[in-house]
């Protein structure tokens, strides 16, 4: 394993927009999965949770049991592609469309300068945590993993790792959810 890995998560219904596959929308001439992609630069392994889409060479793929179990389920699928216990582990969300590189890199920094810390999380304006944009210590994750996932939050089991929580710098916490979030985020990108 690299310094670190990552976990993307790219499965969900997409209800609110009507069901398309979201993280296959364009932003900016890119796809949100693959914007997503680009700001783990340097990870590995780079584990996609969800259907088998076309994006980037080196991708591992792999899909919660059962499918649709919600994201808990879906982290836990992406933990048991890892091999190592060491290491930091970056989870995100696929539908984020102004995550960056630096935006990585920031929360493995924080993490760093945080030994007692389980992970770093970026928090939007008023410090509401955003749970799956964050960097985690793969052996606590795995540690604090219940043994039921499936349609359990994710907030419980990162909260209990007591993050470092990261202020967003810029428009990082948006996501898309609705067809007005894809508006915005088109305008911001053009």
């Amino acid at each position: 394993m690299a310094d670190f890995a990552a976990v993307v998560l790219a499965g969900g219904r997409a209800s609110r927009l009507g069901g398309v596959d979201k993280v296959m929308l364009p932003v900016g001439g890119r796809t949100l999965l693959d914007r997503t992609l680009a700001a783990l630069s340097g990870a590995d392994p780079v584990v996609v949770v969800g259907p088998r889409r076309p994006a980037a060479a080196g991708v591992r793929w792999t899909v919660e049991d059962p499918a649709g179990g919600g994201p808990l389920a879906a982290v836990d699928a992406g933990l048991r592609c890892l091999d190592a216990d060491d290491g930091v582990v970056a989870i995100l969300a696929a539908d984020h469309p102004h995550l960056t590189r630096e935006t990585v890199a920031r929360l493995r920094d924080a993490l760093r300068t945080d030994p007692e810390a389980g992970g770093a999380v970026l928090a939007e304006p008023g410090g509401r945590p955003q749970w799956l944009l964050g960097v985690w210590r793969v052996r606590a994750l795995r540690d604090a993993m219940p043994s039921e996932v499936r349609n359990r939050p994710v907030r419980a089991l990162f909260e209990a790792l007591d993050p470092v929580r990261v202020d967003a710098t810029t428009a990082e916490v948006s996501d898309v959810d609705t067809p007005d979030d894809l508006d915005r985020a088109q305008a911001a990108d053009s």
